[in-house]
């Protein structure tokens, strides 16, 4: 009797496992967060100097690389089969990089640990990146302090920075990942364009 009563306390566990272990897995998509300057000219200016660009920060919220976005309501959702192929900071801080590169503001754009001298020294931070369904648009946002090394008065602010952009996204609701991620990378060139042309003007 009592193999018969713990052989069927056992079924149920048996039957259980078996179905956690036929789920089917479903793998999350990725997408590059990597907006690319478009072709065109770049600075009229011959580069000034070099920047050491020091590693971009993530605004509270800003960690995680799913794909997020806001509720008519106001409050979050994440899509959990899908998210960004790097980490939103990194992804925008290598944005950024080539993005200056290829705007030809200045001589050389360095990385943390080079040996080479910075003229200037470059901080940012992502602040926003996601689609706000209420409103239909993607929105980016980042904030950046330009710095100048002198021999006289050590590091000494250049400016201060901050850019948004939005960029509409298709009315359909739900809103499927592929037009939401599409959306914040168009933003973040939006964001991304404006820095150019503010760092252009200041450097």
């Amino acid at each position: 009797m009592r193999r018969r009563v713990l052989l069927a306390g056992a079924l149920p566990l048996a039957l259980g496992a078996c179905s956690v272990f036929n789920q089917t897995y479903v793998e999350p998509r990725r997408y590059p967060l990597a907006p690319r300057r478009p072709p065109g000219p770049a600075a009229r200016r011959a580069p000034r100097g070099t920047v050491l660009m020091r590693l971009t920060r993530a605004a509270p919220g800003l960690d995680t690389k799913l794909l997020r976005s806001i509720r008519a309501d106001g409050t979050e959702a994440l899509e959990y089969y899908a998210e960004w192929s790097a980490p939103p900071a990194e992804a925008a801080e290598e944005a950024l990089r080539r993005w200056i590169v290829d705007a030809g503001i200045f001589a050389a754009v360095l990385a943390p640990g080079t040996r080479g001298d910075a003229d200037l020294l470059l901080e940012s931070e992502l602040v926003a990146l996601h689609v706000d369904l209420g409103a239909g648009v993607a929105v980016a946002s980042m904030t950046a302090v330009l710095l100048r090394n002198t021999s006289q008065f050590g590091t000494r602010v250049v400016a201060q920075i901050s850019e948004t952009a939005s960029v509409p996204v298709p009315p359909e609701r739900p809103l499927g990942p592929d037009a939401q991620a599409a959306g914040m990378v168009a933003a973040l060139a939006g964001v991304l364009a404006r820095m150019e042309r503010e760092l252009a003007r200041r450097a």
